[in-house]
């Protein structure tokens, strides 16, 4: 049985990301906690009603009831028999109320979707999911807008060879290829000249190695050069037809340099194609 956590503010993108999770994990049997935070403000409530507040956040029994029927409405129109569903509702600070329910729950995965660009400076990842990619130990999905609901069959997986693949990466690797006929997608970006060092060619070895053994036939490795990290990927992306992206959290120099060094308007990849974010 795999847990799910999946929190919602309600918005068209974050019930998109739950819709996401149901279609990739159709051949699990799941558990889909659905989990909306309210302020610390909120638990005062309002005794002359349920009106909206004149700060335009909902009243605690608004949000209850809504998350009530967003948690029905998947149970109605859930075709997997195996999918269950569970709304939390907590107040207090998101990341914290997160950190609670992963214990409460043990959840193996964050679902969370990421609102569109709204302005020249807005970042690929926005603050919510940037903070869970950083400050929450656990794997996380990030769907963007205008994901496309198929499972991905050319996931880009990409890496500097600089860490050493843990089982638990390989095996949360290992487990979004079985959920579908995907294939994985090594690349390595290098500047002219420069190859790979004695731990990164050891590393490099020790990941084929693993893919050979474990999905021949599945997986292919390249190596891009003169270019950048972010221009490299996106090309690549865009010439695969890439459904997926995975990086590993521990490379924290891949993850600042494509989720939160980037500017929207100079990446593109970002508004169709889910990061998986593997934590060890």
């Amino acid at each position: 049985m795999k847990n799910i956590l999946i929190p919602t503010d309600f918005s068209e993108n974050s019930k998109k990301a739950l819709q996401y999770a149901q279609m990739l994990f159709s051949s699990l049997e799941c558990n889909f906690y659905v989990l909306y935070v309210g302020t610390l403000l909120d638990t005062k409530t309002d005794s002359r009603g349920t009106s909206k507040k004149s700060d335009g956040h909902m009243p605690p029994e608004d949000t209850k009831e809504k998350l009530q029927d967003l948690v029905d409405e998947c149970k109605k129109h859930s075709t997997e028999a195996n999918h269950y569903f569970y709304a939390l509702h907590k107040y207090g600070f998101f990341i914290q109320s997160l950190k609670t329910s992963l214990e409460e729950h043990h959840i193996d995965l964050i679902v969370m979707g990421t609102k569109g660009a709204s302005g020249l400076k807005e970042k690929v990842v926005g603050s919510n999911a940037g903070d869970v990619i950083t400050k929450v130990q656990c794997n996380t999905l990030v769907i963007p807008d205008e994901v496309v609901f198929s499972k991905p069959s050319e996931i880009a997986f990409p890496t500097d060879f600089n860490i050493f693949y843990s089982h638990s990466i390989l095996s949360s690797m290992a487990e979004m290829l079985q959920l579908g006929p995907g294939k994985l997608r090594i690349m390595n970006v290098i500047k002219n000249g420069n190859g790979l060092n004695r731990e990164q060619k050891k590393n490099k070895e020790y990941l084929l190695d693993y893919m050979e053994e474990t999905f021949p036939n599945r997986y292919s490795s390249h190596t891009i050069t003169n270019k950048s990290v972010k221009s490299a990927i996106q090309c690549f992306a865009e010439s695969r037809d890439v459904e997926m992206i995975i990086m590993v959290a521990k490379n924290l120099n891949f993850i600042q340099q494509i989720l939160f060094d980037s500017i929207v308007e100079k990446i593109s990849f970002h508004t169709k194609i889910p990061f998986y974010v593997i934590h060890e």
